[in-house]
């Protein structure tokens, strides 16, 4: 199935992967940049039929243009929301845009008669708040609003994903919503306009990192999570679903041995020594970006995705391939120096 879909924040790491995707598919694909002045650039790194490719200009925080970009549209996948590159002083500078962006995109949606709508959420509103430990993570779970210290990232994902929900429930009418949950997600860069995401990959190839923090994630690839919302968006019977996509769960201490393993000279900067809990917690007194973490330290947070092997016979590939793609991609386009 191709018909018309409107991908929002075309030029995220995410939506990029997904529109080539979708074009590569035979979709014609509407998208939405905040400024138009970005759609060279957005076209320069999108391959396919540019013919079937249309930018518009919206805002998550503004009703101008969404109108216009879902006009024509059978599927939406909702992918903007705010991301940080650091910390942020006023949590309502991710929460507000992150709710009031998806619901903005849900009522243009229905207006336009747009059957299918899939939200991109993540693990973020599934996995925090538990503390130290072993935790095991199925969509069932939410990420408490209320837990000490929350990231206003964490409260952004969850505020936004429940809000969408309500709204849907009570006005949604017709109109099919769902949501894809990734974890951290990795995989080969375009340019120098990529997720907040490789930060850590670049940190760890610049070697400014002093050693390794005890935390992790799990890591998926930019390909897979793509791949995963086309399937969602044609699926039957995706009304109401949540599903996470992830693969295995990674301290960064083994994403850096990883590196040092596979990439020879070109991570010679890359730390293979862990940090002490106490040195990070004296860290976190003076920055901000640390004390968010704190109460992560010594977790393991295993998100399962079998609900999305089920469905689909969705497979990820290898994690060791989506890091070393991630960190061979960053060094050829220069954007890291090794």
């Amino acid at each position: 199935m191709a018909g018309t879909v409107f991908v929002s924040g075309g030029s995220g790491y995410i939506a990029g992967e997904l529109i080539r995707q979708l074009l590569a598919q035979g979709w014609t694909v509407h998208t939405s940049v905040r400024q138009l002045d970005r759609e060279a650039a957005l076209r320069a790194q999108l391959s396919g039929d540019a013919q079937r490719l249309k930018v518009f200009a919206a805002d998550l925080l503004r009703d101008e243009g969404w109108a216009e970009a879902m006009q024509g549209c059978s599927h939406v996948a909702h992918v903007a929301s705010p991301l940080p590159g650091n910390w942020v002083k006023k949590p309502d500078d991710l929460i507000v845009p992150a709710r009031e962006g998806v619901l903005r995109a849900l009522r243009a949606a229905r207006a336009a008669g747009v059957q299918r709508f899939v939200m991109t959420s993540s693990v973020a509103a599934i996995v925090y708040g538990r503390g130290r430990g072993v935790h095991h993570f199925t969509e069932a779970d939410w990420t408490p609003t209320d837990a000490p210290g929350a990231s206003p990232y964490t409260l952004s994902k969850t505020l936004a994903e429940r809000a969408a929900r309500d709204w849907v429930a009570r006005e949604g009418g017709a109109m099919e919503f769902c949501t894809v949950n990734p974890s951290v997600v990795l995989g080969p860069v375009q340019g120098a306009d990529y997720s907040s995401s490789i930060a850590l990959v670049k940190k760890l190839l610049a070697g400014s990192l002093p050693g390794c923090p005890d935390l992790g994630f799990g890591i998926v690839d930019v390909r897979d999570v793509a791949d995963l919302h086309r399937r969602m968006l044609v699926a039957p019977g995706m009304a109401g679903e949540r599903v996470i996509a992830s693969g295995p769960f990674l301290k960064v201490i083994a994403i850096a041995r990883m590196l040092r393993e596979h990439l020879g000279e070109e991570a010679r900067r890359v730390p293979t020594r862990r940090l002490p809990d106490w040195l990070v917690r004296v860290s976190a007194l003076f920055d901000p970006l640390v004390r968010t973490a704190v109460g992560e330290l010594g977790a393991e947070r295993h998100t399962e995705a079998r609900h999305a092997r089920e469905l689909f016979g969705w497979q990820p590939r290898p994690v060791e391939q989506t890091v070393l793609d991630t960190a061979r991609s960053l060094i050829a386009l220069g954007l890291v120096r090794v």
